[in-house]
């Protein structure tokens, strides 16, 4: 069987890497993007390679519309088509209120929003039926249980319209589209050992920090034959923060 096709943004590192990883090993030829980190995007790469499919990285800034359409494009004309989007690619400014700037909230919005409705209507071009779309958002879109996080919530919080209107444009086409949404996840914006750490396992009903594995095995699920009925919906894979 010809191996399926995914695109990961923000892939060279966190839950990017892991989605990556995960896809590859489930038969994935897999596309990264990644902003800076052109080695680490490489040993993922490799990763990928040695799962048994084809890698690629492209070096893509998520707040260039321009750059995600041609992350997609390139995705297609070099591994061949593209079964599963993953917009991942995101930051995580945090500040009071008072102190957020507005191009702090402009790039939330174009990391965030901007760019994955653009990369939805680009990939939606080349996808058929079976295709999917999975966007990572945050449990910060549902509850927001600390101060200093205003407009990060906000700009996740439009994913959940997205994944909502996605689902009903592509839908007769037989394409899904979902929002996973991880609560603290440990990686290395959010360290498990971290300063805030302990004041953010207090939130959770399990007492304890997501994996970047716990949000990878979420997306697989939606991308793949188990998550054909599912879409339109939020996922929340976040311990229990939301409980």
């Amino acid at each position: 069987m010809a191996r399926r096709v995914a695109l990961v943004t923000g892939g060279s590192r966190g839950i990017g890497a892991a989605v990556a990883r995960r896809l590859a090993g489930d038969g994935f030829d897999v596309a990264i993007t990644y902003r800076a980190a052109g080695d680490r995007a490489a040993a993922v790469v490799k990763e990928i390679e040695a799962a048994g499919g084809r890698g690629l990285g492209v070096r893509a800034e998520a707040a260039d519309p321009v750059a995600m359409v041609e992350a997609v494009e390139r995705t297609v004309r070099e591994l061949g088509g593209l079964d599963v989007l993953v917009s991942n690619a995101g930051t995580a400014p945090y500040g009071a209120l008072e102190e957020v700037t507005l191009a702090e909230v402009d790039e939330l919005l174009a990391v965030h929003a901007r760019a994955s409705f653009v990369l939805a209507q680009a990939a939606a071009r080349h996808m058929e039926a079976g295709a999917s779309i999975v966007l990572i958002g945050s449990s910060l879109a549902e509850r927001v249980p600390y101060a200093g996080w205003t407009a990060y919530a906000m700009s996740k919080s439009a994913l959940v319209g997205l994944v909502k209107g996605l689902a009903r444009d592509l839908g007769p086409r037989g394409i899904t589209a979902n929002l996973v949404s991880p609560g603290s996840t440990d990686t290395e914006m959010n360290p498990a050992d971290g300063p805030e750490a302990e004041e953010e396992r207090r939130y959770t009903a399990l007492g304890r920090y997501c994996s970047p594995e716990d949000i990878a095995a979420a997306v697989a699920y939606l991308a793949g034959k188990g998550g054909r009925a599912v879409t339109g919906a939020t996922i929340p894979v976040d311990s229990g923060v939301t409980a």
